[in-house]
């Protein structure tokens, strides 16, 4: 029997990513919700927009004042726009009931990302792209 799949919010990935791009400001875009995110980058170009990393962060409340609360979830997007080599990133505002959209649209990206690795065995049948 397999184990249940955790939620996003309880994936923890090593190391972290820096919102935008080091060598250039403006490169990091935050939108208020999942769907304002997914209207601009929904079905952006899964090549020439590459998804190489995602963090859905959660406030664990540690650092939190009495009486304050946490902040909203946050899913944070980390591309590289491949044909003019830039890397950035987009943060939106999410909520649990976003998990399953989120969950497909990462899935879909994450066939890209093991098409390119698929020499070394790490894309699956499941990871084949649909638009091949």
């Amino acid at each position: 029997m397999s184990e249940p799949t955790p939620h996003l919010w309880e994936i923890d990935h090593p190391y972290y990513c820096t919102e935008g791009n080091y060598y250039e400001r403006g490169l990091h875009d935050v939108y208020d919700s999942w769907d304002q995110f997914h209207a601009d980058w929904g079905d952006a170009d899964h090549d020439m927009n590459l998804v190489f990393r995602w963090d859905w962060q959660r406030d664990s409340g540690e650092f939190l004042e009495e009486g304050e609360t946490p902040g909203p979830d946050v899913l944070k997007v980390f591309w590289v726009l491949q044909r003019k080599a830039i890397i950035r990133s987009t943060e939106c505002t999410v909520t649990e009931a976003d998990e399953p959209a989120v969950k497909a649209w990462l899935a879909d990206r994450a066939k890209t990302m093991a098409a390119i690795w698929e020499p070394f065995g790490v894309a699956t049948e499941a990871g084949e792209r649909d638009d091949d």
